[in-house]
């Protein structure tokens, strides 16, 4: 009956049916959503199998050579992008990088700072890493945001609405609930032999700190050049090798010499290595497709997806304390993502994501630099 009264209905609208058919989504949601899902499992996967290797039994890889991996497959990633920005033309790509690197020097010499705090935050995450428990660590990394807040105010001169204030005070309230939950000894058995938790803590935090001034600072230089993103990020490669170079042979150069630079490089290392450097890149395509709600949403659900995989991974603990404590990091995280209200004005609207040129130099540079060495 139904089925003969839906078709009545249908001829008598002329043969089109009065059902609407159900929406699909464009090619740029799909590609919103696939970043949005990449994040995740890239935010989530990276700490839990950084943690595996730093605790499983056996010989332990160098962390420093691990940094030094990664900054050269970053370096070589951006070479081969701008190599394809040039359609493949050797000629143009030699000229560019010449007067990119050489002829202004000046402007290289600049990402020595952020170069050098990004190699010195990518240590101190091995080390706080092997020392805190993923779920823990996972919420005590949020405390950048508060960081990249105030170092944004400082130096960028830029205002913060209220609620975003208001977040920054529940992500405070959050860390401090996780932090002393877990000094009181609540991790479970996800507590390796020689693990030192005041020495993670302060490894978290400095590297919070570092990765909030270095995000501010490279903000800073992205806003007074048109250099694209890319050749940034080869200025920043050349810097981060050298000077992971550097921390290597200060740190393990006598026994690096001695066992090989690859010592206990596992296939799980490899793809430690892997994950991190792509990770970073990946931020380019995240930006350009997603909006900062779904990064907050990503940044969120990393953390729910870790604490999960920790439970049955590690034997991790969740009491009902970090349970708080980590509800409140949570929801700071999704605020302050939320825009800004502001007033209507006459200006035109963005071009939507479609009309975005492929071209790096097109791409928003304010949060690539946010989410660098993150």
């Amino acid at each position: 009956m139904a089925a003969a009264a839906a078709a009545d209905k249908a001829e008598a609208n002329g043969g089109v049916s009065a059902v609407p058919e159900p929406r699909r989504m464009t090619a740029n949601e799909k590609l919103k959503y696939a970043s949005l899902a990449v994040l995740v499992i890239q935010n989530a996967s990276v700490i839990l199998c950084i943690r595996y290797v730093r605790t499983v039994p056996g010989n332990k890889f160098f962390s420093t050579s691990a940094v030094v991996m990664v900054e050269l497959f970053k370096l070589g990633t951006c070479l081969v992008l701008i190599l394809g920005q040039k359609r493949g033309n050797l000629k143009e790509f030699a000229i560019y990088l010449y007067k990119g690197l050489i002829v202004e020097y000046m402007d290289v010499l600049k990402m020595a700072v952020p170069s050098l705090i990004y190699t010195l935050q990518n240590n101190l995450q091995y080390i706080a890493i092997s020392n805190l428990p993923v779920a823990t660590f996972q919420v005590m990394y949020q405390f950048k945001i508060l960081t990249t807040a105030v170092f944004s105010v400082l130096m960028l001169k830029k205002s913060l609405s209220r609620l975003q204030w208001v977040s920054l005070v529940i992500l405070f309230t959050g860390i401090a609930i996780v932090q002393v939950t877990q000094e009181e000894g609540r991790g479970g058995r996800d507590r390796a032999p020689g693990q030192n938790y005041l020495v993670g803590l302060l490894a978290v935090l400095v590297s919070c700190v570092s990765s909030g001034f270095a995000g501010v600072y490279f903000e800073k230089i992205l806003k007074g050049t048109s250099a694209s993103i890319w050749l940034r990020n080869v200025q920043l490669g050349i810097f981060g090798t050298l000077l992971g170079l550097a921390a290597l042979w200060g740190k393990d150069g006598p026994a690096i010499a001695e066992k090989g630079f690859f010592f206990a490089y596992t296939p799980m290392v490899w793809s430690v290595v892997l994950n991190q450097a792509v990770g970073g890149l990946l931020v380019a395509m995240v930006v350009k497709y997603a909006d900062n709600i779904l990064k907050g949403f990503a940044a969120s659900l990393s953390i729910v997806i870790s604490t999960v995989a920790s439970v049955h991974i590690f034997g991790f603990h969740v009491d009902l304390f970090f349970a708080l404590g980590a509800s409140l990091v949570i929801g700071a995280v999704y605020l302050y993502s939320l825009p800004k209200p502001t007033a209507p004005d006459s200006s035109p609207p963005p071009p939507p994501a479609s009309s975005l040129s492929a071209d790096p130099d097109s791409y928003p540079t304010k949060a690539v630099a946010k989410e660098k060495g993150s």
